[in-house]
């Protein structure tokens, strides 16, 4: 966390506002000694500033800037818990920036959640997260209704729930999705495949936190923590009259979109050693050859973090002993064929980067200085702080990359 001091906005806090940043590791927050910035202010977010306040005397913005930590450092002091780092893996920008927004809202608030994503991308993992983080005492259960799975005859008992002799073979009452989630949560996967003749009931119900059983004449009261999750595009489903307006804004009071693995590769070797680990503690750690990573890294997953583990798994159940994983470790039908080239690490995403440099006036010297720092940064993170094999991904000797962080105070 940091503080920066200022009576104007020129280039100059605009390049301190982005070394500040740390690739979007860091909160720094702008205390601004003038009256009014205008639009400069979402100029300073841009480049990197967490927050902007007017200077309003010494001590009033002292407590302003001090609750802001207060909040920051309880989401931080969660992100790096066991809970949060054991379960959800990775440590790529736009993860952590994610879980971040996730934490600050399941601690703080008791919103409705909806979380969107490709199937994979780990949307059950975030809604138990959110659970398991909500601060109500005492707490129920996570209830989970799978809508894809409800069948249209019997949804309404799925989540209203019945009483004895409703409907044929109803020989008892039953408590629906609704009675069982009270005092919890409700997580709705697949929302999309909601039942066009159920939202209405459900948006009733996320409204006035009652309900009535089917076959039933009274009226029941609920209170739970709504999370939604879905891989459609609910604008789109709501502009094709296949879901309810009404209903989407209840429901996403927050919306989460969840980045697939492509947009994450930092995350692909970190995601891999931990699902290693949770087929053998013994290969916690065992080491990835560098064919193996290059092959891991630049290997499409349509199917997302899902894909990917279910590679590294049978590419652990093949290998023995106590050595590195090598290449005969890949399963045949998953090694590129020779007409398959890997993928050109120069790719869009590279290009669109340099470009938007080169338009903010950065010259070729500082790019190449940033993209030389940022390797390094990586290949260190990669190998869990091991120099010498993060040297050796690098191409370099040890003492050229030991030279490299020791005269480079972005290391410190």
């Amino acid at each position: 966390f940091g503080v920066v001091i200022f009576d104007g906005v020129d280039d100059g806090l605009l390049d301190l506002a982005r070394s500040l940043n740390g690739n979007g590791s860091n909160r720094v927050i702008g205390i601004s000694l003038a009256s009014s910035l205008k639009s400069k202010s979402w100029a300073l977010l841009e480049y990197g500033f967490s927050d902007v306040v007017t200077w309003q005397g010494a001590d009033d913005t002292a407590r302003n800037i001090a609750v802001r930590l207060e909040r920051w450092n309880d989401v931080e002091r969660l992100l790096e818990s066991s809970l949060v780092k054991d379960n959800l893996i990775g440590r790529s920008v736009a993860w952590k920036t994610l879980l971040r927004r996730v934490i600050e809202v399941a601690c703080f608030t008791d919103a409705s959640v909806l979380i969107l994503g490709e199937s994979g991308t780990g949307k059950e993992l975030v809604a138990r997260l959110l659970h398991t983080l909500d601060p109500r005492e005492p707490k129920h259960d996570l209830v989970i209704a799978d809508c894809t799975t409800i069948a249209p005859e019997l949804s309404g008992s799925e989540f209203f729930g019945h009483e004895r002799g409703a409907f044929t073979g109803a020989m008892g009452p039953r408590e629906g999705a609704f009675a069982l989630a009270d005092g919890g949560s409700l997580f709705l996967d697949e929302v999309g495949e909601l039942p066009l003749h159920l939202q209405p009931q459900l948006l009733r119900v996320v409204q006035e936190r009652s309900y009535k059983r089917i076959g039933g004449n009274k009226w029941h009261k609920t209170n739970f923590r709504l999370i939604c999750a879905t891989n459609r595009d609910l604008n789109h489903e709501v502009q094709a009259g296949r879901f309810r307006a009404d209903l989407y804004y209840r429901i996403a009071s927050w919306v989460f979109r969840l980045p697939p693995l492509h947009d994450r590769p930092e995350d692909i070797l970190p995601l891999t050693r931990h699902f290693l680990a949770e087929l053998n503690s013994a290969y916690k750690s065992i080491e990835l050859d560098d064919p193996v990573q290059q092959y891991l890294l630049n290997r499409e997953y349509p199917g997302n973090i899902r894909e990917l583990r279910q590679l590294v798994l049978r590419i652990g159940q093949r290998h023995v002993g106590t050595g590195p994983i090598t290449i005969g470790d890949v399963p045949e039908d998953e090694r590129p064929r020779d007409e398959y080239e890997l993928r050109d690490w120069r790719d869009a995403r590279f290009q669109q980067a340099i470009r938007r440099a080169l338009a903010m006036g950065i010259d070729l010297k500082e790019i190449g200085q940033h993209t030389k720092d940022t390797a390094i940064a990586i290949a260190v993170e990669d190998e869990d702080g091991n120099l010498q094999r993060a040297a050796r991904r690098l191409g370099v000797t040890d003492r050229t990359l030991q030279m490299h962080r020791a005269n480079n105070p972005r290391f410190h």
